[in-house]
């Protein structure tokens, strides 16, 4: 199971800090890029955006962060994702630069997808990320919508979320595949893994209706998963409390969901 290509693995990180890659190509798919990056205080990170925009999410630590018009000193709040407050994060258009210097340790979400230079470089502070509680019982986690279709962005929707030990997330479980609006939005998707204690894992089922596709995946710490298509729920053992963000992208800037026929009856469960 652990061998599965939809698992993407850290490796050890290379002279930028670069510790795990996605690309269209190594994921054999259109739209979404992802990496971490884990840089040491006082380490700079300078790169162009080319033909991408790009979502820098500052996962844990402080940095410096710039852009060819643009500069934010000493963001950054939390020194782990599990104190659970909202991050700081850095939208930056195609076409553009940015430079993320940091003043502590810093683990840095690199979100990427098309852009089209719609929009400006700007600042997401915490205050601007939308917290709610979705679910009830033991499928109920807290949702952070770093950058969700309500905000300007050209294609990429970014959100992180934190499960609860022994509850399930994505759940229903739900899929995105289709380009069908308004029904069904197609969107490829990302899932960077944490897992507090780090020797905890979760599990993630990746499946379609033919189940041409069917996995059941044992993620660890710092792994990230490709959902291609499918089904994709979550579901975080008793004692392991799991964080995953998400990233998504595609040709329509929507996230219109479609649930399992089969489990779609959980959303209107009576609660007690």
């Amino acid at each position: 199971m652990s061998d599965s290509n939809l698992i993407v693995k850290a490796y050890e990180a290379d002279k930028e800090g670069v510790v795990l890659t996605v690309t269209p190509e190594s994921a054999g798919w259109e739209y979404v890029g992802f990496q971490v990056v884990k840089l040491a205080e006082g380490q700079v990170l300078r790169r162009e955006t080319g033909s991408n925009e790009i979502c820098l999410v500052l996962l844990s630590g402080k940095a410096d962060v710039s852009t060819k018009l643009q500069s934010w000193q000493g963001i950054g709040e939390r020194m782990s994702v599990f104190e659970k407050i909202a991050p700081y994060s850095v939208y930056v258009p195609n076409e553009d630069v940015y430079e993320v210097k940091a003043l502590t340790d810093v683990e840095l979400a690199v979100c990427a997808a098309p852009g089209f230079g719609r929009y400006p470089a700007r600042l997401i502070e915490p205050a601007q990320v939308g917290i709610e509680a979705r679910g009830y019982g033991n499928i109920e986690r807290r949702i952070h919508n770093i950058l969700p279709e309500q905000e300007s962005a050209d294609s990429l929707l970014v959100v992180e979320v934190f499960t609860p030990d022994g509850h399930w997330s994505s759940y229903p479980p739900h899929k995105h595949d289709r380009d069908s609006l308004p029904d069904e939005s197609l969107l490829e998707e990302t899932y960077y893994f944490h897992v507090q204690p780090e020797q905890g894992f979760a599990i993630q089922r990746v499946y379609t209706d033919d189940r041409s596709l069917d996995e059941t995946l044992v993620v660890r710490d710092g792994q990230t998963v490709l959902v291609p298509k499918g089904y994709h729920p979550v579901c975080a053992p008793p004692g392991y409390e799991v964080y995953y963000l998400n990233v998504m992208a595609g040709p329509t800037r929507t996230w219109k969901f479609h649930n399992d026929p089969d489990h779609a009856w959980l959303m209107t469960k009576p609660r007690e």
